[in-house]
């Protein structure tokens, strides 16, 4: 029988050899001049979706918060909507992200820009009225605002917001 002590010590010497068996496996790239070394330096290095080249030109249909709830994916029959700053975004091909059960299903069928702006999941944040957002966080949403309009058609604009943020 192995002790929580035995098995402690075989994962401890086993550590050290996994690390040297993952460096021979996946050597660091080695750029063969200075100028291939800045080069690669400057590229920006992401996760994030590229920006797309086929976006359709924005269209300016209005939405109420109401009707924007329409879209939040529970119907395979309609659209996926996102607003953020009351821009209208097109997610539905990104079903897996937005549609029900799905990670980011909370901003699905509303403006959830506070949520945004605040990285957070929570429900209770996922309200259009971003207006008490401080600098930092405005420039997050700022941030997620530059990437869906790079990335997803944009359908409309709600036009019911909160009055703290129409005029924003």
């Amino acid at each position: 029988m192995w002790t929580v002590s035995t098995i402690i010590s075989l994962l401890a010497a086993l550590i050290p050899v996994a690390a040297i068996v993952y460096q021979f496996r996946n050597p660091p790239s080695v750029a063969s001049t200075d100028a291939e070394k800045e080069e690669e330096d400057e590229k920006p290095k992401t996760i994030m979706q590229p920006a797309r080249t086929d976006l359709a030109p924005p269209k300016d249909d209005p939405f109420t918060l109401e009707q924007l709830r329409e879209f939040d994916g529970s119907s395979t029959d309609k659209p996926i909507y996102v607003a953020i700053k009351g821009t209208v975004f097109d997610v539905s091909h990104k079903r897996e992200t937005y549609g029900p059960g799905a990670s980011y299903n909370l901003f699905a069928g509303k403006d959830a820009s506070k949520a945004l702006g605040m990285s957070s999941l929570k429900e209770e944040d996922a309200t259009p009225d971003y207006s008490t957002l401080p600098e930092a966080e405005m420039k997050v949403l700022n941030d997620w605002h530059d990437f869906f309009s790079k990335r997803y058609n944009v359908v409309g604009k709600v036009i019911d917001l909160p009055i703290a943020v129409a005029n924003l």
